[in-house]
């Protein structure tokens, strides 16, 4: 049975109004145990570790969309492919900090999925990844890598206007008109920045040759999509000098460590374009 948990003074960053933390009582019971046993056990890649213990959980869409209000939703039995970037990334702040509780666990969350690490409604949650990549390296969580040399041989040029000019896709914003302004004026805001990312067709050099891509860094997929900036997210891992994608897959209907390589995975994406890459800190 789910449970609301009524928050205030739990969180690092205080508020006056209390949040509601949306989760059961398995979630906080496989956060927790899974911190401590970090703990022990020292992992030698935090991200690498922390994101194979959800392989195998189902690929679930939508479950940030649950009531009629923003709320931190925490649901590490049902992922997407930004929930398990996101459940991976709070775990290892916690591991980070040497902290093993779920209320360090809630607030890392909250700092990572809104805008500034705070939770107002849901025009502060980050939508678009280049949204959650440009807050989250102000936030001191991860470092954007991207050069003028190879491999980051190709530019992006921002042009986002996906959810304002499909709302009715989105519950909250069918919902709420005024949300669709705001999201409308963000998108604006964000619109002609251009970005550095690595073509498809690179992905199957060797390690040596993109040393750039570590093991537990975060990467999205970038694509030709109208109106979006990328399709698909997920963490880069290498094995046998091959580059392969850790992510929640639509595809897989479930959380994957791909034996396919990263290559080959983007040759059956006919709307991939490259990949962007983020170090965690």
């Amino acid at each position: 049975m789910k449970q609301l948990l009524l928050i205030g003074l739990w969180w690092l960053c205080l508020s006056t109004d209390a949040q509601e933390v949306e989760f059961t009582s398995e979630d906080s019971i496989r956060i927790e145990r899974l911190l401590m046993k970090a703990q022990s056990e020292k992992p030698e890649n935090v991200m690498l570790y922390f994101g194979k213990q959800f392989i195998g959980i189902p690929y679930v869409g939508h479950t940030l969309e649950e009531g009629d209000k923003e709320h931190l939703i925490i649901n590490t039995r049902e992922l997407d492919c930004t929930t398990f970037v996101e459940t991976v990334l709070a775990l290892y702040l916690c591991h980070k900090t040497k902290s093993t509780s779920f209320r360090s666990y809630c607030d890392n969350l909250r700092k990572i999925r809104y805008r500034g690490g705070e939770l107002k409604d849901y025009t502060s949650r980050l939508h678009y990844f280049t949204w959650w990549g440009e807050d989250n390296e102000k936030m001191g969580f991860v470092k954007s890598v991207g050069t003028n040399s190879y491999p980051f041989t190709a530019t992006q040029r921002l042009n986002i206007n996906y959810m304002s000019t499909h709302p009715t896709l989105y519950k909250h914003l069918k919902a709420n008109p005024k949300f669709v302004t705001i999201i409308g004026q963000q998108e604006k805001a964000s619109n002609g920045k251009t970005y550095r990312y690595i073509p498809k067709s690179l992905l199957n050099r060797t390690k040596k040759e993109l040393s750039c891509i570590q093991t537990g860094d975060i990467v999205s997929l970038i694509t030709k999509k109208a109106g979006l900036d990328t399709s698909h997210v997920g963490i880069a891992v290498w094995q046998n000098d091959k580059l392969h994608l850790m992510h929640a897959s639509s595809l897989y209907t479930k959380v994957v460590l791909d034996t396919n390589t990263f290559y080959d995975y983007g040759q059956r994406q006919s709307s991939m374009l490259g990949i962007r890459v983020y170090h965690v800190l």
